[in-house]
């Protein structure tokens, strides 16, 4: 009966999730549904000490990195930054080359640092007039975007300072370089297999005749266009290339530096003692974001002064816009450790343990898992880590196998069954397309969750055979 109520909870939560109710209700309801279904377990202390406490615990751990990503992405967007970067890439691609340029367009976005709901909205706009001019499928935007923006860039790259990147981190003693031949090999697969796929569709529709839209459809397309551009002129010019790169380039080398030369520099032995109780691998990946992020910032907020209408409005902005997707992860992790915290879940628990001895294979089944259960790939990742990671490398430590591996396996596996239909992302970008699951998911679902399935499977052979 105990499983059978996570089960019904998990359909549930996909099932209304995917009608487009908010997870903020849906989570405790459904977390305390699953109580209620296990029987003998206190339902308001599931609630206020588990639930709570584990969305109170990840928002104190993430929320500064969502925040400061959120304003960082709000001040790239209104200074016509991220709009002057992709429009560089697309022009000396050109129109023939609009897949790729879409792509590598959000690649460079994301992997700066960018929110990856900053980078759809700034893209959007570019990818519609190119697709329109190369005559491909609208419905191949979303696919496009989401390459870019939901899957190397936020897993596998080395560096990347998505949140995605960080969870790890304090598990595993690691920062965000972790692992970096596996996570070059899986960017290669997702990048190079979500290009052929994506490719291969618009060729597809052009022996079947089939264009970006039928002619009615255009033509109502451009006469929304020209509304909104005429309600919407940029009072600047979009600035340089180079100072549009300059803040994403310095976010990614200060966060090298301090990861790996600044902090492990200092004195940090104060923090063994009272109130810090902790040390410095558990919080060094994260001060290195928060450095590195924070100058971006500042960067944009010198050098682009006059191109931001309203500084203090983009900050404020930034912030609100942060708050609904940390609430919104901290919701599906105090859910998944509510469903953790049920007697039923042990079998679960020692039915993943017990697939293989191979630490890897067993954290990539759960976090990929947990991904796709929560539709969150933050999420998934850090109720696995949280239920599992000190087991996982203990079973590492036994076995000679570097933490750093763990670290890339869990990121790569977190990207894969996450963006299932009722994924926020997902449903937020086919919102910003105009476009339904029925016309565009099949090509999100195929770069987004099968072909990382198959960078996943690489991460773990590949780190089984001891490469880092």
């Amino acid at each position: 009966m105990g499983v059978a109520g996570i089960i019904l909870s998990l359909v549930l939560l996909i099932g209304l999730a995917y009608r487009g109710l908010t997870v903020l209700i849906l989570a405790p309801l459904l977390a305390l549904l699953a109580v209620v279904l296990n029987g003998g377990v206190p339902i308001l202390a599931s609630y206020s000490e588990v639930f709570m406490g584990s969305f109170a615990t990840y928002a104190k751990a993430y929320f500064p990195l969502f925040l400061l990503g959120a304003i960082f992405g709000k001040l790239m967007e209104d200074s016509g930054s991220a709009r002057a970067i992709a429009n560089f890439i697309t022009a000396r691609l050109g129109q023939d080359k609009a897949i790729l340029a879409i792509v590598l367009a959000c690649a460079v976005l994301t992997y700066g640092g960018v929110s990856l709901f900053v980078v759809a909205f700034a893209v959007f706009p570019i990818a519609q007039a190119l697709f329109r001019a190369a005559d491909i499928p609208k419905s191949l935007i979303p696919g496009s975007i989401a390459l870019g923006s939901f899957t190397f860039t936020m897993t596998a790259l080395p560096g990347s300072p998505q949140i995605q990147n960080a969870i790890p981190m304090p598990f595993f003693g690691t920062d965000t370089y972790a692992a970096p031949i596996i996570g070059l090999v899986g960017a290669v697969i997702m990048l190079g297999g979500g290009l052929l796929w994506l490719n291969y569709r618009a060729r597809q529709a052009r022996l079947a005749g089939r264009g970006y839209l039928p002619p009615e459809a255009m033509a109502k397309e451009l006469q929304q266009e020209q509304a909104a551009a005429e309600a919407d002129t940029p009072t600047t010019a979009d600035p340089p290339i180079w100072l549009a790169l300059l803040p994403i380039g310095v976010v990614l080398v200060l966060n090298f530096v301090c990861s790996r030369f600044v902090f492990p520099a200092l004195d940090t032995s104060y923090l063994s003692a009272a109130p810090y109780n902790t040390s410095l691998e558990k919080v060094l990946g994260q001060w290195s974001l928060i450095v590195a992020v924070s100058t971006g910032i500042l960067l944009v907020l010198v050098f682009q002064r006059r191109r931001l209408p309203s500084p203090q409005a983009s900050i404020n902005a930034g912030a609100v816009g942060s708050l609904l997707a940390v609430i919104n992860t901290c919701s599906e992790v105090g859910y998944g450790n509510v469903i953790a915290s049920l007697p039923a879940f042990k079998q679960i628990q020692d039915a993943i343990m017990g697939i293989s001895s191979n630490p890897l294979i067993s954290e990539a089944i759960s976090v990929s898992a947990l991904a796709g259960i929560t539709g969150s790939a933050s999420g998934g990742m850090s109720i696995a880590l949280n239920i599992l990671g000190e087991d996982y490398l203990a079973m590492a430590q036994a076995s000679g196998l570097n933490p750093e591996v763990l670290h890339r396996v869990a990121t790569l596996a977190c990207g894969s069954l996450d963006a299932l239909p009722h994924n926020g992302a997902v449903i937020t970008l086919l919102a910003i397309c105009g476009l339904t699951h029925r016309a565009a998911y099949p090509d999100i679902g195929m770069v987004t969750v099968v072909i990382p399935v198959l960078a996943t499977l690489a991460g773990v052979t590949l780190g089984s055979l001891g490469v880092v």
